[in-house]
């Protein structure tokens, strides 16, 4: 399952002198700065990772938790504020260890006791748990309702399984037009909550098809009756926990740290300007939502919400099939922006020797792309998408993409707390995330890991399953890697009688990583 040899380095060198490939083993390393990402290749991809549904469609959800206009406002500058904290410490992590894969680069820096156990649970949770099926099934949607059909079902599912082959191909047989393909979408997303914006600033001077529906009147009172579901603390927190993954999705430059020009400028530079800027627009949205929409629909308009405004704003058609048709066209950008990150980390785990048949998924070949990857993570986002069946199974698969994560930063940010305060660690980076700043993340990470777990207001089944049951499988799919570890890293060598050690190579950025090979007891 690992290589048996140790890896041979060529420079291939073209006509013009300059260097074009780097072949390590069987892995072909693409060194061709047209190939990779700039500041404003990389601001665009961490737009598109944020920008879903999640804007169009949450608002509904986080006013009826919380009844108030003024409570829901705060908290998504909240949220602003929580996601800027994860960045610091994503920044301090990715400015430092500029190579792609992400968290599981902070993990095997922090945690290296039990040896690789950490990269076997990122890897477990990387085949297993991420998905582009979601936002795939969410384009589907409303594809055919701004076609006018109702009935979606297997169409739905039908067009979401086309978008995931033709955006992994395309990132495969392509990537520098997926690259300016996901700059448009970026483009276009922006263009759309702009546009949201500024006919907010209208609805507020009164230019708008309704009466003025008076939300920001009293806005901290906080409403009761139809439609609102939350009381007190626990609705906040609900809330609050609906903000939060609306934002997910900045981190998504870091996965692709070794695609970027210049990596830690780069990274320093886009992610900042990206979230900076969906932040600013996603409160302003909220806003435009509260000015258009009064507070009796709002609680009840569920993923309708946007749908509501743009009826209010500007008719019915532009209702019924002028907004579903921008929001499908974002969830073609969230898909391409994870399928192109999504399969950069697996490339890297093949590097490595992490995964089995290693070399499959580290080779570029034939088109100098981690095609492998892309092919794998099409299989396993079209197994997600046609397998369950409708309705609440459904529902229950997909949520499990999102808690599995909150464990691995809550991770994450506990091991950076570790390591600036641990001299011995020799720990350096060239951002610096301030405690406070860390501190926030972390305790929003167990926020977010123990909410779950709280019973619910009204039927703890109303789901269809017992509301304990994502975070509990969520936890079970990550100790899968767990179980890999130990049958990969102790009992095989064991049983087969060689021991596996690390090699330290470096990449064409300079940075080392690890290397996993099979040594015999006669070859040390």
């Amino acid at each position: 399952m690992f290589g048996a040899g140790k890896e041979k380095a060529a420079v291939h060198v073209n006509a013009s002198g300059a260097e074009e490939d780097i072949q390590v083993g069987e892995t072909v390393v693409v060194n061709n700065d047209k190939r990779k990402l700039g500041v404003v290749g990389a601001a665009f991809l961490i737009l598109n990772k944020m920008v879903g549904t999640g804007i169009f469609a949450t608002p509904s959800g986080i006013f009826a938790s919380t009844g108030s206009v003024g409570i829901s406002l705060m908290l998504w500058v909240l949220g602003g504020i929580i996601t800027f904290c994860g960045l610091s410490v994503f920044l301090e992590f990715g400015l430092a260890i500029p190579r792609s894969g992400g968290e599981k680069n902070y993990l095997e820096r922090v945690y290296r006791k039990p040896k690789y156990m950490m990269s076997c649970v990122i890897a477990a949770q990387m085949i297993l748990l991420v998905w582009p099926s979601s936002n795939a099934l969410a384009f589907g949607r409303y594809t055919l309702f701004a076609a006018g059909v109702t009935q979606d079902g297997w169409a739905a599912r039908g067009l979401g399984v086309a978008l995931i082959i033709v955006t992994n191909v395309m990132c495969a047989v392509a990537p520098i037009w997926s690259i300016r393909l996901t700059n448009v979408l970026g483009i276009f997303k922006a263009g759309v909550l702009l546009f949201v914006v500024l006919a907010g600033f209208a609805a507020l001077a009164g230019h708008r098809q309704i009466p003025n529906p008076n939300n920001f009147e009293n806005a901290f009172r906080i409403e009761s009756g139809d439609g609102y579901g939350g009381s007190g603390a626990t609705g906040i927190a609900s809330a609050l926990l609906g903000v939060i993954f609306s934002y997910k999705g900045w981190e998504s430059a870091n996965y692709i740290a070794g695609e970027l020009k210049n990596p830690r400028k780069t990274l320093a530079l886009a992610a900042p300007m990206a979230v900076g800027g969906v932040t600013i627009l996603y409160i302003l949205a909220n806003v435009a939502f509260f000015a258009a929409v009064p507070k009796s629909e709002l609680a009840k308009a569920d993923v309708l919400v946007s749908g509501l405004f743009f009826r209010n704003m500007f008719g019915e058609y532009a209702g019924v099939r002028v907004l579903p048709t921008f929001v499908s066209i974002s969830n073609v950008g969230t898909v391409l922006a994870l399928s192109y990150s999504h399969a950069h980390v697996i490339h890297e785990m093949g590097k490595e020797n992490l995964l089995p048949y290693s070399k499959l998924w580290a080779s570029t070949r034939p088109f100098n792309t981690p095609a492998a990857a892309y092919i794998l993570q099409s299989i396993m986002g079209i197994i997600v998408l046609i397998a369950p069946p409708a309705g609440p199974a459904y529902g229950f698969i997909i949520n499990l993409t999102t808690y599995p994560t909150t464990w691995t930063h809550a991770l994450v940010t506990g091991g950076l707390l570790w390591l600036q305060f641990r001299k011995s660690e020799k720990w350096t980076s060239p951002f610096h995330s301030y405690v406070p700043l860390t501190l926030v993340y972390l305790l929003a990470n167990i926020f977010l890991l123990v909410v779950p777990f709280v019973p619910p207001a009204g039927d703890p089944n109303r789901n269809g399953y017992p509301y304990f049951l994502v975070p509990v499988m969520g936890t079970l799919l990550l100790a899968v890697g767990v179980v890999y570890w130990a049958i990969r890293m102790k009992l095989m060598p064991r049983l087969g009688g060689y021991k596996i050690e690390e090699q330290r190579m470096a990449d064409e950025n300079g940075c080392e990583y690890s290397v996993l090979q099979k040594v015999g007891p006669g070859q040390r």
